[in-house]
């Protein structure tokens, strides 16, 4: 099968105002799609929806809870009255929360839950009449190597990675007779704002790891991913290598996990 073109396509990302969503924007942008960019933050927005443009590129900024019914209805509205469609759906948003499980209050697996899960199922459910329209359409959903293999004093954001891995995998299925393909993407670390903006922190622990990945390669690759029509990618080879070894040996993945996840 030929390798999806981006240019004009139309593209709605959430979590757009900074780290992988933001350089996703700068990059699909600069290709020739046309965007709507969606986040919390209207500054943020706003600055990336002129850089997209003062580089030669279209994009909408639009500030948006994803959680909130009326703000994923009105996405799509957008995308109908200012792009006349919409091809490409990328799910970014996310957030994050570290400590222990059951030291927690159970309101912080649900907050992690309608940000990370919820709020990206019931988006993609009410896109899909618009995206069954569009041209080559394709579901991209940023998840994580936690998605794979859950990680100690992340409990709460692992399942709900692993919730979307679980969702993607079936609606890839659902969906393949309608022509909408969809691409599940995991990263490992990424140098971010995402430890910075986490719900809640009980550890103390910097997790801005040496050798994070950058934003910007996130993106690309999960560009390169799209062209190509991948439908799953894991983006680092150590994340690759915790995956294989925890289904291969899941015995020694638990043990290391027990010792040098926390």
């Amino acid at each position: 099968m030929a390798a999806r073109e981006l240019i004009r396509k139309r593209v709605l990302i959430t979590g757009a105002s900074s780290g992988i969503g933001r350089d996703l924007a700068v990059q699909l942008g600069d290709l020739g799609a046309e965007l709507l960019i969606a986040a919390r933050r209207r500054e943020k927005l706003t600055d990336l929806e002129s850089e997209i443009k003062a580089n030669g590129g279209f994009a909408l900024a639009s500030v948006a809870d994803v959680t909130r019914v009326e703000d994923r209805e009105n996405l799509l509205n957008l995308c109908e009255v200012h792009l006349g469609g919409l091809d490409i759906l990328i799910n970014n948003a996310g957030v994050g929360a570290m400590g222990r499980f059951d030291e927690a209050d159970p309101q912080r697996l649900r907050q992690v839950f309608e940000v990370n899960f919820f709020a990206l199922a019931e988006l993609t459910r009410a896109a899909l009449p618009l995206l069954k329209k569009g041209d080559d359409p394709l579901i991209v959903n940023i998840s994580s190597v936690l998605g794979h293999r859950g990680a100690p004093l992340k409990s709460e954001y692992s399942a709900s990675k692993f919730a979307v891995h679980g969702f993607s995998d079936a609606i890839r299925a659902e969906l393949a007779g309608d022509g909408v393909e969809v691409l599940l993407v995991s990263p490992s670390t990424t140098d971010s704002e995402f430890f910075d903006a986490a719900i809640e922190d009980d550890t103390k622990k910097d997790w801005k790891k040496r050798g994070a990945m950058s934003p910007e390669v996130v993106a690309a690759k999960t560009i390169r991913a799209m062209r190509k029509r991948r439908h799953e990618i894991i983006l680092t080879f150590g994340g690759r290598i915790l995956v294989w070894l925890d289904r291969i040996i899941p015995g020694l993945a638990n043990r290391i996990m027990a010792k040098f996840g926390q």
